[in-house]
């Protein structure tokens, strides 16, 4: 017989214990069960390991250095369990992420990038037009990563518990219909706008409310305003029922085209968050870098908006 680790804490349990008979409850054993178990034990290792009396057992000088040993052995194994165990977790999670956010082309951009640079890294998605569910799930574990923005300087969702990194921001541009009076010109005056009825994407931050003022800034209060998911927007702007808020990174669409608004009035600032508690440093940054590329990569296929950077005389803005 070849002496195994559960060997080993059957001798600690009976030490411990100092009789077999409590040694046999302690294990879960019958007492005639244990003493056999301690006679092949002691014939692998060549002698008695405890005496027994009247009171019990005493370990021998060969128990005493067995016992020694496992004072040492027992405690290094489990250790290594543990950090085993830690190993596999990092692992699963660095072969696993959970990327949750709101409407526009970043997420699925980043997804993208995510599939060249990790190609064995698992990626689900998780949309919400609600950055503030983002934020709880983000605290309660179910997302690693979110993409959410703000407008302008106003603070990110769960701001105190979670780690927010921006990405990049952009100005707000209109989306037009082809044929509208202003898709010919390089901007559009938010007061030239005034009589339109409007669309975007619906959201839980101040982004109405900005927009609102700036339309009184510009002498008119907006009429309706159609909060609806992207396609149903496009729909709307296509067919002229309206005039369509967006980001400035809206891919090219057909039937339609984008067009910054004249002063930028509204901004719009993309952010990565994550819980501080859950994640590695390094996976944050990379996410970020990815997040940046990918952004910069959506800004480049906009010629509304290369045009806008270039006569801001700041082409590289949208690269940062």
């Amino acid at each position: 017989m070849e002496l195994e680790l559960r060997h080993l804490k059957v001798i600690r349990a009976i030490a411990e214990a100092g009789s077999l008979t409590r040694a046999a409850t302690a294990l879960g054993l019958a007492q005639p069960a244990l003493s056999a178990q301690l006679r092949r034990i002691e014939r692998t290792l060549g002698g008695a390991l405890f005496e027994r009396g009247r009171n019990g057992v005493r370990a021998t000088p060969l128990g005493e250095l067995v016992l020694e040993r496992t004072r040492i052995v027992l405690p290094a194994v489990r250790e290594l369990q543990q950090e085993a165990a830690r190993f596999a977790r990092t692992r699963r999670q660095a072969e696993r992420l959970r990327i949750g956010g709101t409407h526009g082309p970043l997420l699925g951009a980043l997804v993208d990038r995510l599939a060249g640079a990790a190609p064995t890294t698992t990626v689900t998605t998780r949309a919400s037009w609600s950055e503030r569910e983002l934020a709880d799930l983000l605290a309660d574990g179910r997302l690693d990563f979110a993409l959410a923005g703000t407008c302008g300087s106003a603070a990110p969702p769960g701001a105190p518990h979670l780690a927010w990194q921006e990405i990049a921001v952009d100005p707000v541009f209109v989306m037009l219909a082809e044929d509208h009076p202003l898709a010919l010109g390089r901007e559009a005056d938010l007061a030239a706008l005034a009589d339109e009825e409007w669309a975007c994407v619906p959201g839980d931050g101040c982004f109405a409310d900005c927009f609102t003022a700036a339309c009184a800034r510009a002498g008119f209060t907006p009429r309706r305003m159609y909060e609806t998911d992207t396609a149903s927007c496009v729909h709307l702007v296509q067919v002229g029922r309206a005039v369509g808020l967006c980001r400035a990174t809206f891919p090219p669409t057909p039937g339609l085209t984008t067009r910054p608004l004249a002063g930028t009035p509204l901004m719009w600032r993309h952010l990565l968050g994550w819980h501080p508690g859950s994640q590695q440093p390094d996976t944050a940054a990379t996410l970020l870098t990815q997040a940046r590329t990918a952004h910069a990569r959506a800004a480049a296929r906009s010629d509304s908006y290369t045009n806008w950077l270039a006569r801001r005389g700041d082409p590289d803005t949208a690269l940062r």
